[in-house]
């Protein structure tokens, strides 16, 4: 397993292996849409330093790739078309969606924050909280 071929492999699993990140990479491929930082932090509830963290390893790893816009940098999944990145893009792509109700949710309501295709507000925003309880207003049961 020591020659550099095998390790782009091992490290593509590894990368998707940890719930975080295989959540992040699910995510992203669903939404078909750049992501900052921000954006992902407020739709999976986690920090600053985990998905830094994150990102980076699935940035290491080949399945995703930065691109600095402004002061956002914005992650896209790696456009790859050989046959082992493409066979798991397409087991991670059949976890059902119904796994991920929550996130896509969360997801569609925090880029619709953004202004021309752009996020503007950072991670945990008075902008995000307030869409977040529209949100919850909305989707709860009208007591009669």
């Amino acid at each position: 397993m020591g020659d550099k071929m095998d390790d782009r492999y091992v490290e593509a699993l590894k990368a998707i292996a940890e719930p975080h990140r295989l959540r992040l990479f699910w995510l992203l491929l669903q939404v078909n849409e750049r992501i900052c930082v921000a954006e992902a932090m407020d739709v999976l509830g986690e920090t600053h330093y985990n998905m830094s963290r994150n990102l980076k390893i699935l940035l290491k790893a080949g399945l995703v790739r930065a691109e600095k816009d402004g002061k956002w940098v914005f992650y896209t999944l790696s456009p790859k078309d050989d046959a082992f990145h493409q066979g798991l893009v397409d087991a991670v792509r059949s976890i059902p969606a119904s796994e991920f109700t929550d996130e896509i949710k969360r997801c569609r309501l925090r880029l619709s924050l953004r202004e021309d295709g752009r996020c503007v507000v950072g991670a945990g925003s008075a902008e995000w909280e307030e869409a977040c309880r529209a949100e919850q207003a909305q989707s709860s049961p009208r007591p009669n």
